[in-house]
């Protein structure tokens, strides 16, 4: 299992995603001399990313993964897809769920199309990040069941991380708990014990569209 820090357990919300994403910046400062790659999940997570990559002065990208959803319940996954079409599967729940060849590959049919109308978005302006060999810390807003973190974990460490950091300003105890093992460390800002969604702990929380994001990519000034 992967070191796991959890610095608080208040359930004070912040005030947007910059303020998160300055505070775990700041959190994550010990990483600056590591020379890391930040990459965050889209969408809410690449604003934490491009805080936390301007505190270390770190390149920014995006992890285009995608959780394959389990039948009836799509927060949990039976595995992940890679940018590159890599699929990874979980036997366990596989097996314990009955999930049959068919669906497995509508699934991966229908987040490889969903990977590749985002590929085409931001590859146009952003450039792909080679992390073979370096050091990733993976970032979102925040995490709930954690099947969307995970999947981003399986795909960086298919993908030839030398050494992997989830890093999030909240998240509930018990996913943090079972997503650790999928990374090296696991750095979480709040933990409160009463968790029901994400939102809950930002006071300007809205959705951010496909426009924003590239936006943000656009202007990214580590490039």
């Amino acid at each position: 299992m992967g070191r796991l820090k959890i610095i608080s357990t208040s359930d004070e919300p912040f005030a947007n995603r910059e303020e998160a994403a300055r505070q775990l910046g700041q959190a994550l400062g010990y990483l600056k001399e590591q020379s890391p790659v930040v990459l965050g999940i889209p969408r809410g997570g690449v604003i934490i990313a491009r805080g936390i990559a301007q505190a270390l002065s770190a390149p920014l990208d995006v992890i285009l993964s995608r959780k394959l959803r389990s039948p009836f319940n799509p927060e949990l996954a039976f595995g992940a897809l890679t940018e590159t079409g890599d699929a990874y599967l979980n036997q366990n729940i596989i097996a314990q769920l009955a999930i049959g060849r068919d669906y497995i590959e509508r699934e991966k049919s229908a987040q490889l199309a969903e990977i590749r109308r985002r590929r085409e978005l931001i590859r146009a302006v952003k450039p792909r990040v080679e992390i073979k060999g370096r050091r990733v810390i993976v970032t979102d807003d925040g995490i709930a069941t954690g099947a969307t973190m995970m999947s981003a974990l399986w795909a960086v460490k298919h993908e030839g991380a030398s050494y992997i950091a989830c890093a999030v300003p909240v998240a509930s105890e018990s996913s943090l708990r079972e997503m650790s093992p999928f990374a090296d460390e696991t750095v979480c800002l709040k933990a409160p014990s009463y968790f029901m969604a994400i939102g809950q702990f930002y006071l300007d929380f809205p959705q951010l569209t496909d426009d924003k994001l590239i936006e943000i990519l656009r202007t990214d000034e580590s490039q």
